[in-house]
């Protein structure tokens, strides 16, 4: 409900009817609707990063693997119709900060990792600064989220992440790397 209505627009009340219990119950297990936030977001968040960590270690192609990814993330979080991240950040900073920070650490030894491989293989370009390539990366993500500048009528999400993805890897690929990546973008069209 809070990836699909926002974070402050689902009331207490609205949970409760949805999960089919009384108000009384989730106060039972949660003192406030903050503490059921930070749980919820906190929960969502390492779901995602073991599912990252899971698909990173089937030893996919590097350019494979960010596909992979980009998809199970946008199947975890729906697309964010709400824009979740930035409510957290009006309404819940101090929830909003601890996750930018996991989802920072998280995608940071990812990409890192991803980059080397990619190095290795003969897909991305040797001469890459890792660090920069990895935090441009990570901001141009949090970015592409942002409503003031993608708005959803106009970016819809699936297709900005796409956009995003292919920007970025075009940015680092090799010749033979841009043949991995035409094949994986001509295979999703069809």
């Amino acid at each position: 409900m809070f990836l699909n209505y926002g974070f402050k627009s689902v009331t207490m009340d609205d949970l409760a009817n949805e999960m089919g219990i009384s108000k009384k119950t989730i106060y039972a297990h949660f003192e406030n609707k903050t503490m059921l936030v930070e749980e919820t977001t906190m929960h969502v968040c390492c779901s995602i990063s073991q599912g990252i960590d899971h698909i990173c270690a089937l030893q996919k192609n590097p350019i494979e693997e960010l596909y992979e990814i980009k998809k199970f993330v946008m199947l975890h979080l729906k697309n964010e119709k709400t824009s979740p991240q930035y409510q957290l950040q009006k309404y819940y900073p101090k929830i909003y900060k601890t996750l930018h920070q996991k989802q920072f650490d998280v995608m940071q030894d990812c990409v890192i990792e991803n980059i080397k491989k990619g190095i290795e293989l003969g897909i991305y370009r040797e001469n890459l600064n890792i660090g920069f390539v990895s935090r441009i990366y990570f901001s141009g993500v949090i970015s592409i989220k942002n409503q003031e500048l993608f708005p959803n009528t106009k970016f819809p999400m699936p297709y900005l992440m796409d956009y995003f993805l292919e920007y970025h890897l075009r940015g680092i690929v090799t010749p033979k790397g841009r043949k991995v990546l035409n094949k994986i973008i001509n295979s999703n069209q069809e």
